[in-house]
């Protein structure tokens, strides 16, 4: 299909205008407005909070400060990217800081995976797919926090590695320089990962 990548692009602009007009609103104090973009993006920030934290508190506590930033500076937004680089800008910094306020708490207090059923499918399911995420989650953990950002915001949201450096505050060789490092650290963990020793 030669049309994939031009729709893909199509839904994009229309998805930035709608966040647009619900921001426009929130500047006016419109609380519905707030309560959709909410809506919207609370499974997405607190997916990618968790992937940088690793504590499931502390990303659902990141979904709200995220959002009440959104609401108090929805007139800081310039429109330079689109709603959801903004967004995932400040879920970035917001993130960054929760994680480095976690690690005076001790290993008990992560999140174990009863709790991570919020980020995943619905129950029940399970195949070789799961036992892949699997996986590859428990090497997103290995990796630092800016590395597994950026291969969060590439593979599983679709970002280009210039609207990362827009996300992530940083130059787009730096994107490209984790990414590197990311992926040649995934690739000597996966096989080790997915030996069954037991």
């Amino acid at each position: 299909m030669t049309d994939g990548p031009k729709t893909a692009l199509r839904q994009t602009n229309v998805d930035d205008a709608l966040d647009r007009e619900l921001l426009d609103s929130v500047r006016g104090g419109n609380r519905a407005a707030f309560q959709q973009l909410y809506v919207k993006y609370y499974h997405l920030l607190l997916r990618f909070i968790y992937r940088i934290t690793g504590q499931l508190e502390a990303a659902q506590e990141g979904v709200n400060d995220v959002m009440l930033v959104v609401w108090r500076s929805a007139a800081a937004f310039e429109g330079k990217s689109r709603v959801s680089t903004w967004i995932l800008g400040i879920a970035y910094r917001k993130a960054l800081k929760l994680r480095q306020g976690a690690k005076r708490w001790t290993e008990r207090f992560k999140a174990g995976d009863a709790d991570s059923d919020e980020l995943s499918g619905p129950a029940g399911e399970h195949s070789a797919h799961t036992d892949l995420r699997d996986l590859l989650d428990q090497g997103m953990r290995k990796l630092p926090a800016k590395q597994r950002a950026v291969v969060e915001l590439t593979y599983f949201y679709g970002y280009s590695y210039e609207e990362i450096a827009a996300i992530v505050d940083c130059p787009v060789n730096t994107v490209k320089t984790r990414m590197f490092h990311a992926r040649a650290r995934l690739k000597s963990l996966l096989p080790v990962l997915g030996r069954d020793d037991t």
